[in-house]
């Protein structure tokens, strides 16, 4: 299992936010801090996968110290976030969406540092955990 840096935001009118120096775009968010610490793990586990997927490289993690030494991080709590090595096996499958809720799903992921897959991932466990 690895550790990554995550950098949790809190403003007071927002959830609580985590960032990943290793990865720059990847961003994730919980409504207390239990749920940004798990998200966090989702996140970054989803996006590792996808670079995997993908054939990307991916990066070693920073040491504390040389994240820290970075000013635009220290505003942020550092906290270890766990990679999980073994995952289920992802399976691509064919889903038929109206243009206009794809053209939506895509713009929100972008401007949130996810995937596709990994957004409606995302969405569907905490649909299905608030079903719960």
């Amino acid at each position: 299992m690895r550790n990554y840096i995550g950098l949790i935001h809190k403003d007071a009118d927002s959830d609580f936010g985590v960032a990943f120096p290793d990865f720059p775009g990847v961003i994730t968010a919980g409504k207390s801090l239990d749920d940004a610490r798990a998200m966090a793990e989702e996140a970054l586990t989803l996006h590792i996968e996808g670079l995997a997927e993908d054939g990307e490289a991916i990066p070693e993690p920073s040491a504390l110290e040389d994240v820290m030494a970075d000013a635009d991080n220290r505003t942020g709590v550092a906290i270890l976030v766990s990679v999980k090595t073994e995952q289920p096996k992802a399976i691509r499958v064919n889903v038929t969406l109206p243009e206009d809720v794809l053209d939506q799903i895509d713009k929100y992921a972008e401007a949130h540092g996810f995937t596709r897959s990994g957004l409606l991932t995302q969405a569907a466990k905490r649909l299905i955990a608030e079903a719960a």
